[in-house]
C-alpha cells in the first residue's frame, strides 16, 4: 500500500504541473486564436503573433514614435481612459520596456531585530512628491499569484540583495521552492 501511494504521489508530481501548463497554453491559444473567424485551428493564433511583429516594427522607427506620442495624448485627454492606459503602459514598461523597474532586488526588515523580513523590489528611491522624507516604494509580489503589494518603508530597513533580479522574482513568485 505505501509503494501504490507513493506511486501515485509520484505521478501527482509528474502530471500537475505537466497537465496545467498545457492546459494553460490551450487556453491562451483558443483565446487568441479566437480573434479571428477563421476554420483552420492556429491561423488565428499566427496572425495575431504576426500583427504584434508588425506593430513592434513599425513602431520602432522614428516616424512611428510621433503617431505613439499622439497616441498618448489622446488616451490622457480621457478621465477615466488615461488612468487604465497609463497604468498598464506603466507596469509593461516596468517587466519588458526601456525602464525595467524590478532591477533593485531587496529585502526588508519587519521586526526590529530583523529576524523576519520579505523580498521585494525598490520602485522609487525619492518620495518627496508625496511628502514622505527618508522612505522609498517596495513593490512585493506575491507567492502562486499575479497581485503584489507597495508598502512604503525607511531605508533603514532596507538591505540591498547582490542578486540577478530574475532569480529574486522567480524565488518570490515560486513561493521560494525555485532552485
Amino acid at each position: 500500500m505505501k509503494k501504490i501511494s507513493q506511486y501515485f504521489l509520484q505521478g501527482l508530481l509528474f502530471l500537475v504541473p505537466v497537465v496545467a501548463t498545457v492546459y494553460v497554453v490551450y487556453v491562451i491559444f483558443s483565446k487568441i486564436d479566437g480573434f479571428f473567424p477563421f476554420d483552420m485551428p492556429g491561423l488565428g493564433f499566427l496572425l495575431t503573433i504576426g500583427l504584434i511583429l508588425v506593430v513592434g516594427f513599425v513602431s520602432s522607427n522614428l516616424l512611428a514614435n510621433s503617431v505613439m506620442l499622439q497616441v498618448d495624448r489622446i488616451f490622457a485627454r480621457m478621465p477615466l481612459v488615461t488612468m487604465i492606459y497609463t497604468s498598464i503602459k506603466d507596469l509593461v514598461d516596468a517587466f519588458v520596456g526601456d525602464k525595467k523597474s524590478f532591477n533593485k532586488p531587496v529585502q526588508v526588515a519587519l521586526d526590529a531585530d530583523n529576524r523576519i523580513s520579505v523580498l521585494g523590489f525598490i520602485t522609487r528611491e525619492d518620495l518627496n512628491t508625496l511628502g514622505i522624507a527618508d522612505s522609498v516604494a517596495v513593490y512585493l509580489p506575491q507567492s502562486y499569484n499575479f497581485a503584489a503589494n507597495l508598502i512604503i518603508v525607511d531605508r533603514s530597513r532596507i538591505s540591498p540583495l547582490a542578486a540577478d533580479p530574475k532569480e529574486v522574482m522567480k524565488f518570490i513568485v515560486s513561493g521560494g521552492v525555485s532552485a
